[in-house]
């Protein structure tokens, strides 16, 4: 064998088959986790089949959430298991679509770079989806590309004829990962292997042979099953790897070791590399099952919670703040637009802390704000993200400030105070793809501030995803009430974060600060509202909390 960094970066795809949400990002991240633990530089990539050029303009009850990254490009939701996973920022180039494969080709047919040829989807199109994987190769020992849908859509197909080809091109230093589902049923008492089998025989149509093959399964295989499966499939026995259901996600890459997944794969890469050492992923997952503190109860009142895939990132923050507290976080997610049909904010007195998320659109807004009005006059630790912050905003204006139909411009733009306003470089804004405030940007802190403390620093970088910002006609009436800018940009222009000083912990973000929490380092906002939420937990009142009444 050869050692880490001697040879070229290797090349790793995942395809799935049989039925969709198999959890192929995780597997793809769990597997990432283990090769980096063993030394190597590894990097992963989505390829989305569909042909919007990126999630930005998809609904989130239709495609979850959109992971933004550093440099500012919206994503699939897996990019946000891989930066979890890995503990990597990730950039535009680990996600691709068919919109963009295909985009970046007509441009180049438009500019005569292919006078005199017919573009097609081969070799045109491939090409151009083999050099989308290529170019993540400097500086990584392991590229893995997980490919989205399931083999035998008809729109993955120019993706896995790309990655054939890749294989094909060069040789050993690639292998093809593959999920399939091995049923339980129940009448017959049976595990089956055959959908499996068909799922295989699907894929080695398109010309490419699985090396390994993880079975989604809600029983354990056993050696008779793995080895029937191999039978049918051409798959080395110990190839064959069982994904049980498990308690959570961050137990994945430990069921992953215990099968040598990764000695496998090094193997047929010739990579000599030592043991991974799991211990902090152990930690991960004993805090999580077997938390020694308390029951944490969060109300998450949104827009898209029928879907939790909306708020994927959310979710996983706040179990990163449990993790870092060592408390059992419980969370319910409850439609916004239920508190304006009826539903009294009353009921947030048996939740320990409220989350308001972001999203688009005035459907439930009057919702959020009830529920934040609620926090603000009982205690209850509360945390706004991107919408979350305008409505706070909004809420405060209006109760508070007695800025009577206080609103935002995007929901009502005849509002007499239109608190929440337009951003001046997006009014001359025409399309929406990729045009919103997108990416990584500084804020500065007020020293003091319980933003400050959460984050043990004055100086920040946040990722944003926004169109709309606090109207900087009203900060002055609003300080004067008590509402306090406890973060700005660094040139003061824009209000990145508030919060209210004499309430137990009310703190709300411009940015989305659940895009960089990881479950080996909980987010400071997410870990401090964790933190305070515990507290109320405990049935011990801050004397911020009494000052109340709460």
């Amino acid at each position: 064998m050869t050692p880490i960094g001697s040879d070229e970066t290797r090349y790793i795809f995942v395809t799935g088959g049989v039925v969709s949400s198999l959890g192929k990002g995780i597997a793809a991240a769990s597997l990432g986790v283990l090769l980096k633990e063993r030394g190597l530089r590894v990097t992963l990539q989505k390829l989305d089949p569909y042909i919007n050029v990126d999630p930005g303009t998809l609904s989130p009850l239709q495609h979850g959430e959109v992971f933004v990254t550093e440099d500012g490009a919206e994503t699939d939701l897996d990019l946000g298991h891989y930066e979890r996973f890995i503990a990597a920022n990730l950039s535009q180039e680990n996600n691709t679509t068919t919109g963009r494969i295909y985009r970046t080709v007509i441009d180049r047919e438009r500019r005569g770079d292919y006078l005199g040829r017919t573009v097609q989807v081969i070799p045109h199109i491939t090409d151009e989806i083999k050099r989308s994987v290529r170019v993540l190769s400097e500086g990584h020992d392991v590229v893995i590309s997980e490919v989205g849908g399931t083999v035998g859509d008809i729109e993955s197909l120019p993706f896995l004829e790309g990655i054939r080809q890749f294989r094909q091109e060069v040789g050993p230093r690639a292998l093809h990962v593959h999920l399939t589902l091995v049923p339980y049923i129940q009448a017959a008492g049976e595990l089956k292997t055959k959908p499996t089998q068909h799922s295989v025989r699907e894929l080695m149509q398109t010309g490419i042979q699985p090396a390994v093959l993880v079975c989604r399964t809600e029983h354990p295989l056993g050696d008779e099953i793995k080895g029937k499966i191999a039978g049918f499939t051409n798959v080395d026995p110990a190839g064959v790897i069982e994904a049980l259901d498990v308690e959570t996600i961050y137990e994945v890459p430990l069921q992953f070791r215990r099968q040598r997944l990764d000695d496998f794969v090094l193997s047929r890469f010739g990579i000599r590399a030592p043991a991974p050492d799991l211990t902090a992923w152990r930690r991960i997952v004993d805090r999580i099952k077997s938390p020694t503190g308390s029951r944490v109860r969060i109300a998450v009142v949104g827009k898209y919670t029928e879907l939790v895939d909306a708020y994927k990132s959310v979710e996983q923050a706040l179990i990163h703040g449990g993790i870092a507290n060592d408390v059992e976080v419980v969370i319910d997610w409850i439609g916004s637009e239920k508190l304006e049909h009826g539903l009294d904010p009353s009921f947030l007195a048996g939740y320990h802390g409220l989350l308001v998320p972001g999203g688009f659109g005035r459907r439930g807004i009057e919702g959020m704000i009830e529920a934040i009005r609620w926090s603000r006059e009982n205690g209850l630790p509360f945390l706004g993200i991107c919408l979350g912050l305008q409505c706070a905003v909004i809420e405060f204006a209006r109760n508070v400030a007695g800025l009577e139909g206080a609103h935002s411009y995007e929901f009502d733009r005849g509002s007499p105070h239109p608190v929440i306003c337009l951003m001046d470089e997006q009014r001359k804004v025409t399309t929406k793809g990729g045009t919103m405030r997108l990416g990584s940007y500084a804020a500065r802190l007020v020293p003091g501030s319980a933003a400050a403390r959460s984050y043990g620093s004055t100086a920040i970088t946040e990722r944003h995803r926004h169109r709309y910002e606090v109207n900087n006609d009203y900060r002055t009436v609003l300080k004067e009430r008590g509402l306090a800018f406890s973060a700005t940009t660094t040139d003061g222009k824009l209000v990145e974060m508030i919060e209210l000083p004499d309430h137990p912990w009310f703190v709300a973000s411009q940015s989305h600060p659940e895009l960089k929490s990881r479950p080996t380092r909980a987010h400071p906002l997410f870990a401090s509202f964790i933190e305070a939420a515990a507290v109320r937990a405990s049935g011990v009142r801050s004397p911020k909390a009494a000052a109340l009444g709460a």
